[in-house]
């Protein structure tokens, strides 16, 4: 979810809820570090064709324009990473599942398709 996605008009409550996720995420970071508890937060990067979006598989017209959806697959890669034991000591980052590369080694790509979770660097928009 974007910093628009979630402000956007008529997107309530699922944008709202979309933003406390993203600062809990990074409160409770915080709040466990040093514990051996990893908090990460993972999104597709974009609308994904699933049946959360009724009527619209394939395209997404939204303001005018045609967005492809995102197949649901590109969250597979950063899935199993961070399920596994090499994630481990990864903690209060946001990953873009649309921005993992596979053909990198999987630490490479995690960090290629990440960010600090929470608001910081957010660009107003």
């Amino acid at each position: 979810t974007s910093i628009a996605t979630m402000q956007f008009r008529g997107n309530s409550p699922y944008g709202p809820s979309k933003a406390a996720l993203e600062a809990a995420s990074a409160a409770w970071a915080g709040d466990l570090e040093g514990t051996g508890v990893s908090v990460n937060v993972l999104v597709p990067g974009g609308a994904s064709d699933t049946d959360m979006i009724p009527g619209r598989k394939g395209d997404l017209a939204r303001a005018g324009t045609n967005y492809a959806l995102l197949s649901p697959d590109v969250m597979k890669a950063p899935i199993v990473w961070l399920a596994s034991n090499e994630s481990d000591g990864v903690t209060a980052r946001r990953f873009t599942a649309k921005d993992w590369d596979p053909a990198l080694p999987p630490a490479e790509a995690a960090k290629n398709a990440s960010r600090r979770v929470g608001f910081t660097g957010w660009a107003e928009g």
